[in-house]
């Protein structure tokens, strides 16, 4: 028998886990999706180089990456609500270092490409239920409120990484960098093991964990969850566009010369962290649903701009960032609002919903990055019409599907 704790336990063992030291801990696993392929990108040509690689075998490791990334959360969802957060992360963590060591070590592409796989389903685990200890620790728009804080910190990560990536790569090896990864593991491992259990046993999910499958699929029956999700998911798809569309458009098209395309994606990035920081100020008055749907908007008025100039050529290469800009931008009202509305609409299942949130925002940017590859011709015009249609279901999503407010009890 499980005795239920009094009110006043429960209040006092939350303020203990509302520490800045906790948070810090909790942006820290959120930011593996970024950290773990962001480092390393300055070293893709000389990993071709070295492993005498076939063109295009090193992108693939990027979206091995993705692929494990996006199917690896399915997994780790229900097993932190079965069991409790922790552990599952200290075991991913291990599988990210171990991962991280193969690619260190290996001495051809495909070997780097399986490695990456272990490396995202380990890195997958810190995200996933990184984002469920917000949702066991706050309510409501606090929680929409705290995770926008977190991402506003975590956006420091791909804004850092490449730069920090040259300049182990200047003064080592393309080895170094995932020996760097493997160092970061294992301390983040050793900070997840300073931090209590956040989600007690009297509140876990004790239900077999073959039933998730079918948990999923009942989620995804709701339509205000799915709103939640879809209004996520289709940004995301036209974020990995805008990632693999812009070194084209901007250096190849635009003519910008290669050392000043950071200078243009680093923009993105402010752009992202001033919402997420606007976000967290606005949310608890304004509420998360209609910020989210002033994101959708604004990104989808900001797509049919981004067309037209790049249809008419209409400013020119100005006439294409500033869209490109404000697109980027709205991230900080849409996503952080979005994970936790779903995550909110089933608080006793909060990492099952977003490893379901995660799962398909990182699969809608894998067919968001393909099909501006699929569709190139030279011009922007790919990424601009992949971004309108994403555009378009995400704000199509928010206004459509989320009716109802949400019930949700208070402690």
């Amino acid at each position: 028998m499980i005795l239920q704790p009094s009110l006043s336990e429960t209040v006092d063992r939350e303020k203990r886990l509302r520490t800045p030291w906790v948070l810090a801990v909790l942006s820290a696993l959120m930011g593996f999706a970024s950290i773990s392929t962001d480092l390393y990108l300055p070293a893709l040509p000389a990993m071709t180089t070295a492993l005498h690689a076939g063109a295009g075998s090193m992108e693939v490791t990027i979206s091995s990456y993705l692929a494990g990334f996006s199917l690896g959360q399915l997994l780790w969802g229900p097993i932190g609500d079965r069991f409790g957060r922790r552990m599952p992360i200290v075991i991913g963590l291990v599988l990210f270092a171990i991962g991280s060591a193969g690619c260190a070590l290996s001495t051809s592409a495909i070997e780097v490409i399986g490695w990456r796989i272990v490396q995202a389903s380990g890195a997958c685990a810190g995200v996933v239920l990184g984002r469920a200890m917000v949702r066991d620790l706050y309510s409501g728009e606090r929680a929409a409120q705290m995770m926008s804080t977190l991402m506003t910190v975590m956006a420091i990560a791909p804004l850092l990484g490449p730069f920090v990536g040259g300049q182990i790569l200047n003064f080592g090896s393309w080895q170094a960098i995932f020996w760097t990864l493997v160092a970061i593991g294992a301390l983040t491992l050793i900070a997840v093991l300073t931090i209590p259990e956040t989600l007690p046993a009297e509140r876990r999910n004790h239900e077999p964990l073959s039933g998730a499958l079918g948990e999923y699929l009942r989620l995804l029956r709701q339509p205000r969850i799915l709103g939640f999700i879809g209004a996520g998911a289709f940004f995301y798809a036209g974020m990995f566009a805008y990632i693999a569309g812009t070194p084209f458009a901007y250096i190849s098209f635009y003519h910008v010369p290669a050392q000043f395309y950071g200078l243009l994606f680093g923009a993105g990035i402010l752009g992202i962290m001033a919402t997420n920081l606007l976000n967290a100020r606005l949310v608890v008055r304004v509420g998360g649903v209609r910020l989210m749907r002033i994101g959708t908007g604004g990104a989808a008025i900001a797509a049919v701009l981004l067309i037209f100039d790049s249809l008419a050529g209409f400013g020119g290469l100005a006439g294409v960032a500033i869209p490109l800009f404000v697109f980027v931008g709205m991230t900080g009202l849409i996503v952080a609002n979005s994970i936790s509305g779903a995550m909110a609409s089933f608080p006793d299942r909060a990492g099952t919903v977003s490893a379901l949130v995660g799962a398909l925002q990182y699969g809608a940017g894998i067919v968001g990055s393909a099909l501006v590859g699929a569709l190139a011709d030279g011009t922007p015009m790919p990424m601009a019409w992949v971004i309108g249609a994403a555009s378009v279901g995400s704000v199509a999503c928010a206004f459509l599907l989320i009716r109802s407010p949400t019930h949700e009890p208070r402690a």
